[in-house]
């Protein structure tokens, strides 16, 4: 019999060795319990309840402020101006003075035309005189008939003549007037475009300064045509309530729907809603952008959760729920609103529920998740 080699005998010792190390790696003894293993492989999510409460119906839209009355000041009768009254960028109010135009040429036409009507008022009188005596003569039968009745159409022609005069003079007080530009509306004066000492004309079409209203004023927004009925049934019943922000959230102003335009843009497909606002403390400014909420009355027992839990897929939008063993389930859900960072349900999920606000994206229907708090948010320093 053949006797192998010690050395032979320990290379063997050695591969069986490395056997069974090899072997416990893949097949590791753990002392971790079955149910910590699976905890450790749960998704973590932070969750919230969906609840029930009254919500406003808001439509949204981007605003343009409007002035409700823009004037253009113009002269109506010739001359030079003598002087303005304003400041530009002053606020004014009707009747304020303005400008005034040379008046000189038009108080003497003024005096020539009372003038005239004082001449021929006289003349009427001689002549009604006149008739008086002539047809007192006719009774007596000691002058022609013909004589009386020419006289009567003497006075009737300066009947006439004294009547153009009075118009003369009206015309007259008139330009006069004209000379003294008040201002046609409560407002903010703009720039002055004519400066004191121009010689302007009536009807060259030449603005001097625009008068804009400030308070109250207009905002104006555009609605799709799919929400025009909607609008106007709400309307009917009360006037309705229009809130307008800056660009920078900050509420610039509360108003109250007006009216609605009688035609909708074919380009579009959109009318527009004018809202009018007090604008006591002019905070709304004309040309201004505003974003505007038109508050269609109230949801009522309408489901709410925030704005985070819903996810958006090719059928549509969804949310994760949360069944009471922490198993997450998709669920087809129609929001009806997204604002103030909460979202409104018309139908998928009902009060109470937990569903996913944070972390869907490792989620997949009948995963386990481990339900974490929500992370602080550090307070923003005064």
């Amino acid at each position: 019999m053949r006797v192998r080699p010690r050395w032979a005998l320990a290379a063997v010792a050695v591969i069986l060795a490395s056997v069974a190390v090899v072997d416990k790696t893949r097949h590791p003894t753990s002392n971790v319990a079955p149910t910590e293993r699976a905890e450790s492989a749960a998704v973590p999510v932070t969750m919230a309840v969906v609840t029930e409460r009254n919500v406003p119906n808001f439509i949204h839209a981007l605003g343009t402020v409007q002035s409700i009355e823009m004037v253009n000041v113009q002269s109506r009768v010739n001359g030079q101006i003598m002087q303005a009254f304003f400041t530009q960028g002053q606020y004014v109010k009707k009747g304020d003075p303005l400008f005034l135009i040379d008046p000189r040429p038009y108080q003497a036409a003024l005096d020539q035309a009372q003038a005239q009507l004082a001449h021929d008022q006289a003349l009427l009188k001689q002549a009604q005189t006149d008739l008086a005596r002539y047809q007192l003569l006719l009774r007596q039968n000691s002058i022609a008939a013909q004589q009386a009745e020419d006289q009567a159409f003497v006075v009737q022609q300066d009947d006439g003549t004294v009547k153009l005069d009075q118009a003369n003079v009206e015309t007259a007080k008139l330009n006069l007037a004209y000379a003294h530009i008040d201002s046609p509306a409560d407002g903010v004066a703009g720039a002055m475009q004519v400066d004191p000492g121009n010689y302007v004309q009536a009807g060259a079409g030449t603005t001097l300064v625009t008068i804009t209203q400030i308070s109250p004023i207009y905002v104006s927004f555009p609605i799709p045509q799919t929400q025009l009925d909607e609008v106007r049934a709400a309307q009917a019943r009360a006037p309705l309530d229009v809130h307008g922000w800056s660009q920078a959230g900050k509420l610039l102003g509360d108003g109250k729907l007006s009216f609605i335009n009688n035609q909708i843009a074919t380009t579009t497909g959109a009318d527009t809603i004018y809202a009018t606002f007090p604008n006591t403390d002019q905070a709304l400014w004309p040309g201004e952008f505003v974003n505007v909420a038109l508050i269609l009355g109230m949801r009522q027992n309408a489901m709410t959760a925030p704005i985070t839990s819903v996810m958006s897929g090719p059928e549509g939008d969804y949310v994760y729920t949360l069944s009471a063993d922490n198993v997450a389930h998709r669920v087809p859900v129609q929001v009806v609103a997204r604002q103030n960072g909460m979202a409104v349900f018309a139908k998928g999920v009902s009060a109470g529920e937990r569903i996913v606000v944070n972390g869907q994206y490792n989620l997949a229907d009948g995963v386990k998740v481990a339900i974490e708090q929500p992370k602080a948010t550090a307070s923003a320093s005064p």
